[in-house]
């Protein structure tokens, strides 16, 4: 961990870098039928729409778009593993899959950031660990606000299945992202840290918090301060923001975690609102420019796209953030500092 994390902290201390951008607007360019997504397996239920598939059956797809955001810029990209545990997949029958889909994605990255790697610029790659569909602090039942699909341990243990993967596949990071519930990204957590010591390999954590209403809080009614209380304790690379809003209405609480964070702090937001057909038209330069203001304002030290943004994008974000200077990471705080679900300071 320290080997890779001490570089990226070199790196951002002279310069802000670029992360990648959506994986699903990417795919849908494709317009792959249900026969483009189970390619020549076998499959129970159909799998249309199941882009961590790809990783297995079309796995030119996925390579194609991670050296696409390479050639655009980033330095960092992530798999394509956002529903790659077994949670997500048992929409689909494929649960049995996930261990095998998040080595073949981290392999997939992981040859495409080597190739794309110079002295002067080296890449890397940050396994993707998204959010599931089931959250452990709010019932899925009004009528019994007690019930729970699913425990910590439970979650714990689908986190760690897909983590293994991506260790063996050869990740340099975790990315723990569109974190909308603080639970679930605490067992995504301690699944990271006792996997990383199952394999003698602690790997660094980028956590991604996406908020849910302009309030800046997520599903789970945690503040961003509140949310930083609760997790600094993994003493993560970066710490930020995602998803959510478009870059301009995300400012404001990206200023909000720049302020506290005694870490890096990562950004990449939706190409805006999607329309009335759940598209996305924010042209790249629109993106750009939204960004330029976090960039202008020392808000970041990595920034990126999600939601609607393509290559073009990211070409457009490296090229604006280039001769500009990073984010000043936040002095540590010396006071007690904990959660609930707004933050608590306790004076000296």
């Amino acid at each position: 961990m320290t080997d890779i994390a001490d570089r990226i902290r070199t790196i951002a201390a002279e310069r802000i870098l670029v992360f990648d951008g959506a994986w699903g607007t990417s795919i849908q360019n494709y317009s792959l039928d249900e026969a483009g997504y189970r390619g020549d397996r076998d499959f129970r239920l159909d799998q249309k729409g199941n882009n961590d598939l790809l990783c297995l059956t079309r796995p030119e797809i996925v390579e194609e778009i991670t050296t696409a955001y390479l050639d655009a810029g980033a330095d960092i990209v992530s798999t394509n593993t956002f529903s790659g545990t077994t949670i997500s997949q048992a929409d689909y029958g494929d649960e049995a899959l996930v261990h095998e889909l998040n080595v073949a994605a981290a392999e997939i990255a992981r040859r495409a950031a080597d190739r794309a790697s110079t002295a002067d610029k080296p890449r890397f790659v940050a396994g993707s660990i998204g959010p599931t569909n089931k959250t452990l602090s709010l019932s899925p039942d009004v009528n019994d606000p007690g019930f729970r699909e699913v425990d910590f341990d439970q979650m714990k243990s689908v986190y760690a299945e897909q983590i293994d993967g991506l260790i063996e596949g050869g990740v340099d990071m975790l990315l723990v992202e569109t974190i909308f519930d603080t639970l679930n990204a605490k067992a995504a957590i301690m699944a990271a840290h006792e996997s990383g010591d199952r394999h003698g390999r602690s790997l660094p954590l980028i956590l991604s918090m996406t908020i849910t209403d302009m309030s800046g809080r997520n599903l789970s009614g945690h503040s961003i301060e509140a949310f930083w209380a609760a997790v600094r304790h993994s003493t993560p690379l970066a710490i930020g923001l995602n998803c959510s809003f478009g870059a301009d209405r995300l400012r404001p609480h990206m200023q909000a975690i720049s302020d506290i964070a005694d870490t890096l702090v990562i950004g990449y937001p939706n190409a805006g609102l999607p329309n009335e057909l759940g598209e996305y038209d924010e042209e790249a330069e629109h993106t750009r420019d939204k960004i330029s203001q976090w960039v202008d304002q020392g808000l970041v030290n990595i920034v990126g796209g999600c939601c609607g943004t393509t290559p073009a994008h990211i070409r457009a974000i490296a090229e604006m953030v280039e001769g500009k200077p990073p984010r000043a990471i936040a002095a540590p705080m010396t006071q007690t500092f904990l959660a609930g679900l707004e933050p608590m300071t306790l004076a000296a």
